[in-house]
């Protein structure tokens, strides 16, 4: 690879580990390039990508950015898992994979400035997704305007329950 090649690639990546939610780092070795297809492809559809990158090339361009923290990771044969929307997607797809693909060893990761090991991300891939969690933050939300509106449609309902009990002893008055 040509020196401009390179520094393209480290700049590129650089962008996508600034803008990235969670990065997780694994070991790839053992895994054939059909499995590695589907890994990615998997990665893919939850919204993230998964490079592999040469070390050195890897550490440039995590330089300023919250993955540096994980440079202790960068070494052997290392590919890369970038969360861009969802890290919780990414870190179930990367927990199931492993789960079914053993030559596949999640080893660190850093969610926003957090750094994670194995058992981080093993946790972080048991939440529920964002899309779960943001409805039921909505239904919280949206509950206590709920319950107003029902109470109040409740009152309305007396008044108007008392009104005709009032009207009905005025006809029978008569």
């Amino acid at each position: 690879m040509k020196r401009t090649d390179k520094e393209v690639l480290v700049n590129q990546l650089h962008d996508e580990l600034g803008k990235s939610q969670a990065v997780f780092v694994t070991d790839y070795m053992g895994l054939n390039v059909e499995k590695l297809t589907q890994l990615r492809k998997s990665i893919k559809d939850a919204g993230g990508k998964y490079r592999v990158v040469k070390n050195t090339l890897l550490n440039r361009a995590a330089h300023d950015t919250p993955v540096a923290k994980l440079d202790a990771s960068f070494a052997g044969p290392t590919a890369i898992a970038i969360a861009l929307n969802d890290p919780v997607s990414i870190a179930k797809v990367l927990v199931n994979f492993a789960k079914d693909n053993e030559q596949l060893e999640i080893q660190a990761g850093v969610l926003g400035s957090q750094l994670l090991d194995e058992n981080g991300i093993q946790a972080l891939a048991k939440m529920p997704g964002k899309e779960v969690l943001l409805a039921k933050m909505l239904g919280s939300l949206n509950a206590p305007v709920s319950n107003f509106v029902g109470v109040f449609a409740a009152l309305l309902r007396q008044l108007v329950y008392v009104l005709k009990a009032v009207e009905e002893q005025k006809r029978q008055g008569e």
